[in-house]
């Protein structure tokens, strides 16, 4: 059996973790060929309207943010395609794991590199983890790169 690659998606959210990540994603887009989409998701912050009620409506900045991530995308898409010059860059608004999942099944990705933050035991009971949900639900194979700088702690 062959396994071919054509598309690898890079979930990429600016931290350590997730640049950790990139070389990984690189060296498998450049083995196979396959193209390599760098991809942040701008998660807003969410307040119920209960908890507003009664303030001034409060405004987001989202373009002039999404244009900052965008840059920051192609910086390092810049970076890297040096080392392989297939590289795309995309900024999408919403839920983390919920984007992520959509782009790999909508984009028909082969593989999925994204690094992982190895969260506090409840820090990861309250909030999750973006990389355990993309594994659960992702359409293809996840690759979850730990940083190495990271120090387990037993729960």
């Amino acid at each position: 059996m062959q396994i071919q690659m054509q598309k690898i998606l890079c979930p990429v959210d600016f931290s350590k973790g997730s640049e950790h990540a990139i070389p990984y994603a690189v060296a498998f887009a450049k083995s196979y060929g396959a193209e390599l989409e760098l991809f942040h998701v701008l998660e807003l912050p969410f307040l119920p309207p209960y908890a507003t009620e009664g303030l001034p409506e409060l405004s987001v900045p989202v373009d002039a943010i999404r244009q900052q991530c965008e840059e920051q995308l192609r910086i390092m898409a810049e970076k890297y395609g040096e080392l392989h010059p297939r590289i795309a860059a995309k900024v999408v608004v919403g839920v983390p794991f919920v984007e992520i999942i959509k782009e790999a099944r909508d984009g028909s990705f082969d593989m999925i590199v994204m690094g992982s933050h190895g969260r506090s035991a409840l820090r990861y009971m309250l909030m999750g983890s973006v990389a355990e949900r993309v594994v659960r639900k992702s359409p293809c194979p996840v690759l979850s790169v730990k940083d190495p700088e990271h120090e387990f702690v037993m729960p």
